[in-house]
C-alpha cells in the first residue's frame, strides 16, 4: 500500500515513488513513473511537477453565451466570434437548441471558413438523449483542434445541464471552463414568470460579465431598472452574491477590441442558489415547418398568438417566411417583433413558451 506523503493538481507523490501527470493538448493523459526509496532524490521530482503543474493551461477553453429568450445572444457571439478569429485562434462555435430545427445555425452560417466552424445539436428527441447527444458533440469538438469553443444554448438552458457536463469524464481530462457570458436585455421585463426570472438568474450569477444588451434604445433609468431587477432575480433564489461588479454597459457598436479581450478573459463564478424549476419541465416548443405564410402575414398572426392566451403562454416566436422572392428573419417577443431581409434561411416557425396547445399553434401558422 503506498502512502500519501505529497500531491499537487498534477503529481502525487507517495513513500514508494512520484507518480506525475499532465494534460497536454493531445487530449491523452500522460503518466510517468519514478520509484526511489531514498528520501533525498524525491526533491527533483517534486520540481520537475510543480513545473508541470502548468501544463492544466493546455486544456481546451469553453466560453459558455447565455441569456434569456431573445436576448440577444447570437448578435454578441457572431461579434464576440470575429474577435477571437482576428486574434487567431481556431474556434468552434456549438450551437445547443431545444427546437426541433436550429434556427441560429443559419444566422451564423457566413463565419464558416478555415478558423470558424460551427456544429449544432438540435431537440426531436427526449431531453436525456439530448444532453447525451450534447456531450458527444463536445468530446467530439474537444478532439478536433480547436483553440475555443464557444456554446450559445437555448434562452430556456438549465445551468446545471452544463457544469455537470463539464465536470463529467472525459471532459474534465479535455476542457476546462474558460468563460460564462450572460446577455440581458436592457429594456425592463415586466412580464416574466417566476420560472423564467429563476432561469435568468441561475444564468446570471454563474456569469463571470453581465453585458447588457440594446443600451442604445432605453434610457439610463430603464438601465437602472434592469439592474435592479437581475439582483431581485438573484435574491428570489436565494442568491446573495454581489453583482453591481458583473454588469457591462455600453452600446454595441461601440465595442472595442479591448473590451472584447476582457470579456474573453472575464471567467465565471460558482454561486449557490435554490432551484426551484426544471427547464424541459416548464418551457416547450412548437416547430412549424413550410409554412405558407409571407413575413406580413406571418407578423400579423405572432401579434395575435402573443396576445390570445388560448394559444399558450408564448415568451418567443423565431424563425424565417418567404415573401417576394425574398427570405426574411423573423424575431418576435411580447415586446417586440423585428424582421429583416437575409441571404439564405429554411422555412420554418419555431414558438417557444409554456403551456403551449401545440396543434392550435401548428394549424394557425400553416393557414393562409
Amino acid at each position: 500500500m503506498w502512502k500519501l506523503i505529497f500531491k499537487t493538481k498534477n503529481c502525487i507523490l507517495h513513500k514508494n515513488g512520484v507518480r506525475l501527470y499532465s494534460r497536454g493538448q493531445n487530449h491523452y493523459l500522460r503518466y510517468f513513473y519514478f520509484y526511489e526509496r531514498k528520501l533525498a532524490i524525491w526533491a527533483p521530482y517534486i520540481f520537475v511537477a510543480l513545473i508541470l503543474q502548468g501544463h492544466g493551461k493546455d486544456m481546451l477553453k469553453v466560453d459558455l453565451i447565455t441569456g434569456f429568450l431573445g436576448s440577444g445572444k447570437t448578435t454578441f457571439l457572431r461579434e464576440y466570434a470575429k474577435y477571437l478569429m482576428k486574434c487567431g485562434l481556431n474556434i468552434g462555435i456549438l450551437e445547443y437548441d431545444h427546437g426541433a430545427v436550429n434556427v441560429d445555425v443559419l444566422l451564423l452560417k457566413d463565419l464558416r471558413g478555415k478558423n470558424c466552424e460551427i456544429e449544432n445539436v438540435s431537440a426531436g428527441c427526449d431531453t436525456d438523449c439530448l444532453r447525451r447527444r450534447f456531450k458527444t458533440k463536445l468530446i467530439a469538438m474537444a478532439m478536433t483542434g480547436y483553440d475555443r469553443v464557444i456554446i450559445e444554448p437555448s434562452g430556456i438552458f438549465d445551468m446545471d445541464e452544463f457544469f455537470d457536463c463539464m465536470r463529467d469524464e472525459p471532459l474534465d481530462r479535455l476542457c476546462c471552463i474558460g468563460n460564462i457570458i450572460t446577455i440581458v436585455n436592457a429594456e425592463p421585463e415586466e412580464n416574466m414568470g417566476k420560472a423564467a426570472s429563476a432561469i435568468l438568474a441561475a444564468q446570471a450569477v454563474s456569469a463571470g460579465k453581465i453585458v447588457l444588451s440594446r443600451t442604445e434604445l432605453v434610457s439610463a433609468e430603464d438601465i437602472q431598472k434592469t439592474k435592479e431587477f437581475v439582483k431581485k432575480a438573484a435574491k428570489d433564489i436565494g442568491c446573495e452574491c454581489e453583482l453591481d461588479d458583473r454588469f457591462f454597459v455600453k452600446n454595441r457598436d461601440e465595442f472595442t477590441d479591448d473590451d472584447y479581450h476582457m470579456l474573453s478573459e472575464c471567467g465565471y463564478r460558482i454561486s449557490d442558489y435554490v432551484k426551484y424549476f426544471r427547464s424541459e419541465e416548464s418551457f416547450s416548443s412548437v416547430c412549424v415547418l413550410k409554412s405558407p405564410c409571407g413575413i406580413r402575414l406571418l407578423e400579423k398572426k405572432t401579434a395575435e398568438m402573443f396576445n390570445d392566451p388560448s394559444y399558450g403562454n408564448i415568451l418567443r416566436i423565431k424563425g424565417f417566411a418567404f415573401e417576394d422572392g425574398k427570405c426574411y428573419e423573423l424575431n418576435a417577443t411580447r415586446e417586440k417583433t423585428e424582421s429583416k431581409i437575409i441571404k439564405e434561411g429554411q422555412n420554418v416557425v419555431i414558438v417557444i413558451g409554456t403551456g403551449l396547445d401545440r396543434d392550435r399553434i401548428t394549424s394557425f401558422i400553416m393557414k393562409t
